[in-house]
């Protein structure tokens, strides 16, 4: 109960006094059900009403003048009254229950965006240990049963209030009857927590499952050319036909433990009802409203309690979920990117720096864990120039990657630093040095909507002529004037209506249209006939005179025009200087790269 408790409070943080406010509703709204229903028998009585007996017991003294009005007009007064205490409580609970929607949305509003704001402070390598579907799986199914949960609580608290209110007016009207009602609810009480702790396994067993159907249909969407392509639409429909099986088995544990909970209930009334009835007849020689008073008592108290153990069965089974968000987020706390008074806000108003002198990289280590006994990099002493073009090569797995990463500022080494201009990319200048890099992945990304869309997300107020430079520049502009609807073409997921080169090229024109300080190019010409990426070419040379390129390049014969090389092995940078000098180094790994990829040719 815990996890729910700490979102509960947030809820009462957010709410403040509108949570108040609604919990008074409920308490008057619950007392003037409880009175038109409860008093109804007694003031009938009182109106000279006789139901089947006498009417003795039943004078209330706050309203004695009604026994002594004419009987109709009583009559009429009795009902009116009935009927304006109910048109009164069906105000005010429809008042409380559009408020309530108001302080679930507000919140759900609020916690959302919470959630999704620590994920986007997290550091890069917080994403690098983490499974994307896990990811996507909290942040919709698992916060989805958090807010039904909440929702759930609120009217458990409800539910609960109108309990205490009904139990109130029962008291004063048959105190002996009600005690007894009481002792028998606490007894089924304490054997029905078995289907409390049943029901909490069932909501991790909920849990899990969803998680894993999440991760086999992202997996399977995005391998989806695999799939057809290797004829594994057989073994697919396989794991779903035996995923939804264990779903239907986990959906009837559950539909069966929530029924044998009210049968248990509902019968359990059935026989006490009969039992007070039986006692009171026989026994005690109780007359008819004595009887009926039995029968509302119970009419009105044992639902309630049948209600509080289902919601309570609920709470239980959606507690897990409580547990993964708030775990999801105190993780978020712990990989934040922190600035000098906590975690960076990630504002598009910063200012890019713009880098001056180059950057260096000054006894840097690096392992992505550090249970993990190898480094990935490891005593690495670079100086980066700015306003040229460095290159950095190796063999697969050699570190170039994370390198750039840390160059980046998108994740911190253990040991060392990175600087630019001679100060460290940490803190408060982490932001705006992020924001003057522009960079292209090998792997490229398109979002799923128009050419314009992804252009301007970079850059909202680019104008037309701008988005044209770009795509110039980036050898993309022909392509997209043969478009159909040319800048508003939609791409599709992933960009999966274009072909992999002309993907590259967007996502290039994409980096450079804010004109970044520092492009960062993982190997982005790969995809590109060599009519276009000799254009690609030329244009980087142009653009070094204002922009440090870095490039991480696996077909060296794109990286002639290099003012630097770096070659990486094993975590450390083993040679560095211009094509010409490390070819001409006989057994250097530059060397023997340029060598195999020769004879591959």
């Amino acid at each position: 109960m815990q996890a729910i408790i700490y979102y509960i409070r947030q809820l009462q943080r957010l709410s403040g006094v509108k949570l108040y406010l609604n919990l008074i509703g409920m308490v008057v709204s619950g007392l003037l059900e409880s009175s038109a229903i409860l008093l109804l028998v007694p003031m009938l009585g009182m109106a000279g009403i006789q139901l089947g007996g006498s009417a003795a017991g039943y004078n209330l003294p706050m309203l004695g003048f009604i026994s002594e009005l004419p009987q109709t007009a009583a009559l009429l007064l009795v009902l009116g009254a009935y009927v304006f205490i109910v048109l009164c409580q069906n105000l005010i609970s429809r008042s409380v229950a559009v408020r309530n929607v108001d302080i679930q949305q507000s919140y759900s509003r609020q916690l959302r965006y919470e959630v999704y704001s620590a994920l986007l402070r997290a550091e890069w390598s917080f994403f690098l240990k983490k499974r994307t579907s896990d990811l996507i799986n909290v942040m919709t199914t698992e916060m989805a049963r958090v807010l039904a949960g909440i929702s759930c609580f609120l009217q458990f608290l409800t539910s609960l209030l109108f309990t205490l209110v009904q139990i109130g007016f029962a008291f004063w009207l048959s105190p002996r009857m009600t005690l007894s009602v009481l002792v028998c609810a606490v007894l089924l009480s304490l054997f029905s927590r078995r289907f409390i702790r049943k029901a909490k396994k069932l909501g991790s067993r909920t849990s899990l499952l969803g998680q894993q159907y999440l991760a086999g249909i992202t997996d399977q969407l995005n391998g989806i050319k695999d799939i057809k392509s290797n004829n594994l639409e057989h073994s697919r429909l396989s794991w779903m036909h035996d995923f939804t099986a264990e779903v239907k088995s986990e959906q009837l544990d559950y539909t069966r433990l929530r029924s044998n909970s009210q049968l248990l209930y509902k019968m359990s009334s059935t026989l006490l009802i009969a039992a007070f009835i039986f006692v009171s007849f026989r026994f005690l020689h109780a007359e008819g409203p004595y009887l009926l008073l039995v029968i509302l008592v119970f009419a009105r108290l044992w639902p309630t309690f049948a209600t509080l153990q289902s919601l309570m069965e609920q709470l239980a089974s959606v507690l897990p979920s409580f547990k993964q968000l708030q775990l999801l987020q105190e993780e978020c706390l712990q990989a934040a990117e922190h600035g000098p008074q906590g975690p960076l806000e990630p504002v598009a108003a910063v200012a890019p720096m713009t880098l001056k002198h180059g950057l260096v990289a000054r006894s840097v280590d690096f392992r992505y864990s550090p249970s993990e006994p190898e480094y990935s990099l490891r005593g690495v002493n670079v100086a980066i120039p700015a306003r040229r073009m460095t290159a950095i090569v190796g063999r697969s797995g050699a570190g170039k990657s994370t390198l750039v990463d840390l160059l980046m500022g998108l994740m911190q080494p253990e040991s060392g630093e990175i600087l630019a201009d001679g100060q460290p990319i940490t803190g408060e200048r982490l932001l705006s040095y992020r924001r003057s890099i522009g960079y292209v992945a090998q792997d490229p990304f398109l979002y799923n909507a128009t050419i314009r869309d992804n252009l301007t997300m970079i850059k909202p107020d680019a104008s037309e002529e701008e988005l044209w430079e770009a795509l110039e520049f980036a050898s993309s502009a022909e392509f997209v004037r043969k478009l159909p609807e040319g800048l508003d073409t939609l791409l599709g997921d992933r960009g999966v209506r274009l072909s992999g080169g002309e993907r590259q090229r967007l996502v290039l024109a994409r980096a450079i249209i804010r004109k970044p300080s520092i492009l960062v190019l993982d190997e982005a010409t790969s995809a590109l006939d060599t009519e276009n990426e000799k254009r690609i070419q030329e244009a980087l040379e142009r653009l070094k005179a204002s922009v440090t390129v870095i490039v991480i390049a696996h077909r060296l014969s794109t990286i002639r025009g290099a003012d630097q090389i770096l070659v990486i092995d094993q975590g450390r940078v083993i040679q560095q200087g211009i094509y010409s000098g490390l070819a001409s180094e006989k057994g250097g790994m530059f060397s023997r790269l340029l060598s195999s990829q020769e004879e591959a040719m």
